[in-house]
């Protein structure tokens, strides 16, 4: 830990070395002296830090209204949690900054009614003792967003403005594809990394009746959150130390709030009235590994570091 602290204050060292020596530089080569714009990390949509490379984490000043409203309603919002909450990050560092109004976030009478706020610490404490539903909050930041990006979106209508986005902005999806080298495994379960779970905890989504929120030990150091749709199907008594199948190399993807890391395999008759999940031999172990017969890693290959969802 120390030799980690160490390297980070010697890399902000060098960043602050090397930003001192342009400023005094610069103006020697003839030119203006640089102006130096700094902003502090926030967290992104989807509960880590965000990224361009991946559009859910970060709202795009051109995105759709139905966009942000879509970007939102999945953006990782865990109730009480305020340090990874990229929402929250979005009305402190923009909302509040650019508006003059207060937040209002909206509410039936029988939550409590509507109430507005014109202090971000006031919100961010109200969010923190759960005064705040998270869904409310989307809502409101959806709502208030939009309306400081519509000006921006009918600037941006012109045929002028719409070619240079597409110039600066090309299509990475279709150019990618082409340098991409081909995949010819086929896409079957030796793919999937399965193991044996151990059911530690299971609740109501906050947010949703049809989902339980579960935490899984797969084996691994901490328990994995898991959001499933089992809710309604199978009572939150039978799944509570019971043991599972899980799939383990998926994307992590925030549902209504709440990022589920892997997912939990259950089996339906065709009316999906009826649904049991997977369930492995009493005398398995979590983190134990699940293979299908002719679909061993060792001979067909190990699976997937992370699934594409295209395959």
């Amino acid at each position: 830990m120390k030799s980690i602290l160490a390297s980070m204050l010697n890399l902000a060292e060098s960043i602050k070395e090397k930003s001192s020596r342009l400023l005094k530089s610069v103006p020697t080569m003839g030119y203006k002296k640089r102006i130096h714009l700094m902003n502090p990390m926030v967290p992104g949509l989807t509960g880590s830090k965000m990224s361009s490379s991946d559009p859910d984490s970060k709202i795009d000043m051109l995105d759709s209204s139905s966009a942000v409203k879509k970007k939102l309603k999945k953006a990782f919002c865990e109730p009480g949690n305020i340090t990874e909450n990229g929402i929250l990050a979005f009305v402190k560092y923009v909302l509040f900054p650019l508006r003059e109004e207060p937040l209002v976030i909206v509410r039936d009478e029988k939550h409590g009614g509507s109430v507005s706020y014109a202090i971000y610490t006031d919100l961010e404490d109200a969010f923190a003792k759960q005064e705040i539903y998270p869904l409310d909050l989307k809502n409101a930041v959806a709502s208030a967003l939009n309306d400081l990006m519509e000006p921006v979106r009918r600037k941006f209508q012109s045929v002028e403005l719409i070619k240079l986005t597409a110039q600066a902005y090309p299509d990475k999806e279709k150019k990618s594809a082409a340098s991409k080298p081909k995949d010819d495994r086929p896409a079957d379960i030796s793919r999937l990394n399965l193991k044996v779970g151990v059911i530690v905890s299971a609740k109501k989504h906050p947010d949703a009746d049809i989902l339980y929120v579960e935490e899984i030990d797969v084996g691994e150091k901490e328990p994995r959150i898991v959001v499933s749709g089992l809710a309604g199907l199978v009572p939150l008594d039978e799944l509570r130390g019971s043991k599972v199948v899980v799939v383990c190399n998926m994307k992590p993807v925030g549902m209504r709030g709440i990022k589920s890391q892997a997912m939990l395999l259950a089996a339906s008759n065709s009316e999906h009235t009826i649904v049991e999940p997977l369930r492995p031999p009493s005398e398995c172990e979590a983190g134990n590994i699940v293979q299908a017969v002719g679909y061993e890693h060792s001979t067909v290959g190990p699976p997937d570091d992370v699934l594409n969802p295209k395959k």
